[in-house]
């Protein structure tokens, strides 16, 4: 089966002794690409919580579609968590465009070994070209 995608490759940037190259896709099967901003706070647990920020991954435009996503806590009593995981199906928005929820449990960390909880919604959809 064969998927039509579109891009553009970029040289590496020579840091290492291979010639490398990198490649953005910006549509996948015809549909341009689109990512999320998401960001927010976590539970408050063991005396603190910490933010987070960061981006999904890809996913098409157009069609019914989830995002995974991966980002590092803040830095809060001496210590960051990773949290990762997969948005819900999109979400229209009244006005145009769609956002995704997603929820999880960070990895466990700290002097007091630990999680937190988090929660949210992303922002719009952003285009990556």
């Amino acid at each position: 089966m064969e998927i039509p995608v579109t891009g553009f490759v970029v040289h590496g940037d020579g840091s290492s002794d291979e010639h490398s190259h990198i490649l953005y896709l910006t549509s996948w099967s015809g549909r341009p690409l689109h990512i999320h901003d998401l960001r927010g706070i976590t539970s408050f647990d063991v005396g603190h919580d910490h933010r987070y920020a960061g981006k999904t991954e890809p996913a098409p435009s157009g069609v019914q579609h989830v995002h995974r996503y991966c980002s590092f806590t803040s830095v809060d009593s001496g210590h960051k968590h990773l949290l990762q995981g997969t948005t819900g199906p999109a979400i229209p928005r009244p006005g145009g465009g769609h956002y995704h929820c997603f929820e999880g449990c960070t990895t466990v960390n700290g002097l007091t070994p630990h999680s937190h909880e988090y929660r949210g919604k992303t922002g719009n959809e952003l285009s990556i070209c």
